[in-house]
């Protein structure tokens, strides 16, 4: 069994914390407990209450939340909490039990248009993945059940999966005006049904959990380190708002170029290059003063 490793992140609310996994803890499902004798079908939540500043739990997909009373203040306790929690599920714990009514929440999809014509972003209203995955062909999709019945249909082209949206590449044999309805409308019923996005623990064996990302960071170059840094805060959220990604590759210090992977909407866009040269590779040169000359994509 894969360890699942806890990060902590804040909220716009003070009084509440969330407790990220880097795998699924439920099916797609949302748990909200008000207190103990709520929680009886979660031990886990049920452990939590036993600490007096806990006020309210709540679970859903990959990650648990709890808000505080003002006894305290969580950068006193988070740590303690973090470390209760990824024990307690690391040593099989259980989290909530199959019986338990799961808190309803209506599942809306809608399509967004991206900058490459052949790809459409269908946007959920809940978190669909922990980490990106991109699927290029039926043999990818093993650890997405969902990308795997997608590629039932005979227009879709290749899958990427990141976050609460789901980009996929059509062929040109069909029209958007034609698919979108339907594709939107499947997407929407099979997240629905509870079924499972991904299988368990895709991010591990995909490297892409964060104890992995975190060690392969590690083992980089100071440079590469900082071209990393800078393509999460300036680039990722811009390229994934239409509907794609950019990942660091490599650099190579004798002849000043970056490798980077495109994936979803940014692969084979029309105007990838047009970003790439005037957008991340300008970028690049001005924040690293000299330590970058030229940028590639090596697909897209």
């Amino acid at each position: 069994m894969q360890k699942i490793n806890i990060s902590i992140q804040e909220t716009s609310n003070p009084t509440i914390i969330k407790f990220q996994a880097d795998s699924f803890l439920t099916k797609n499902e949302s748990f909200e407990f008000n207190n103990i004798d709520e929680a009886s079908k979660s031990p886990l939540a049920q452990q939590l209450f036993y600490l007096p500043f806990i006020k309210k739990v709540y679970i859903s997909g990959n990650f648990i939340a709890a808000e505080r009373f003002n006894i305290v203040e969580w950068k006193d306790v988070q740590e303690e909490v973090k470390t209760q929690i990824e024990d307690y599920i690391n040593n099989g714990g259980v989290i909530v039990e199959t019986s338990a009514t799961p808190k309803k929440v209506p599942v809306t999809i809608y399509a967004e248009s991206t900058p490459n014509p052949s790809v459409i972003k269908f946007v959920a209203n809940k978190q669909l993945s922990a980490s990106s995955f991109e699927f290029l062909s039926i043999d990818d999709a093993k650890l997405s059940p969902l990308a795997f019945e997608l590629f039932n249909f005979p227009f879709v082209k290749t899958i990427f999966l990141d976050h609460n949206y789901v980009s996929i590449t059509k062929y040109d044999v069909a029209d958007w005006n034609d698919i979108t309805m339907e594709l939107r409308e499947f997407i929407r019923s099979y997240i629905e049904s509870g079924k499972d996005i991904l299988i368990p623990n895709a991010s591990q064996q995909t490297e892409k959990s964060q104890e992995q990302l975190d060690t392969n960071f590690e083992k980089l170059d100071d440079t590469s380190k900082q071209i990393v840094n800078i393509l999460e805060e300036y680039v990722k959220p811009a390229v994934a708002s239409d509907g794609g990604n950019i990942q660091f590759d490599s650099y190579d210090k004798n002849t000043k170029t970056v490798k980077v992977i495109l994936q979803g909407a940014c692969s084979g866009c029309p105007s990838s290059t047009f970003t790439l040269k005037n957008g991340i590779e300008n970028m690049l040169k001005e924040m690293l003063n000299g330590q970058v000359e030229l940028v590639e994509a090596i697909n897209g």
